[in-house]
């Protein structure tokens, strides 16, 4: 049978794995959210692109619609689409960092990740 100290290091080490694989899945769900948000923001831009520069356009900003031209709104989208690649990028990082540092904690204490049947 194994001792008590085997069982807690057991133990120890599956909740440091859990909470490896919720950061990642964390990490992975707001890069997700920002990619979609990009590709709105790119599809705006495209469709604005071709219209005319002083005409009237919409935006909602925290719940309310504010009436603006494209000339004011194009800058605005094109800078917060920066922001979001921007962003993109440093999540990307840390997932990748994070990634490698949960393979050397594996390879350190000997980790072999065993599936349930059924899962």
């Amino acid at each position: 049978m194994a001792s008590k100290a085997q069982l807690d290091k057991q133990q120890q080490l599956q909740t440091t794995y859990q909470n490896y694989k919720t950061t990642l899945q964390n990490i992975a769900s707001k890069i997700g959210d920002i990619e979609q948000e990009t590709e709105e923001h790119k599809l705006v831009l495209e469709t604005l692109e071709p219209l005319p520069k002083d005409r009237k356009c919409f935006r909602m900003i925290n719940g309310v619609l504010t009436e603006r031209t494209v000339a004011d709104i194009v800058p605005i989208l094109q800078t917060n689409q920066d922001g979001l690649k921007k962003t993109l990028e440093e999540l990307v990082k840390q997932y990748k960092s994070r990634q490698d540092e949960m393979e050397k904690w594996k390879k350190k204490n000997n980790v072999q990740v065993v599936q349930q049947p059924g899962q």
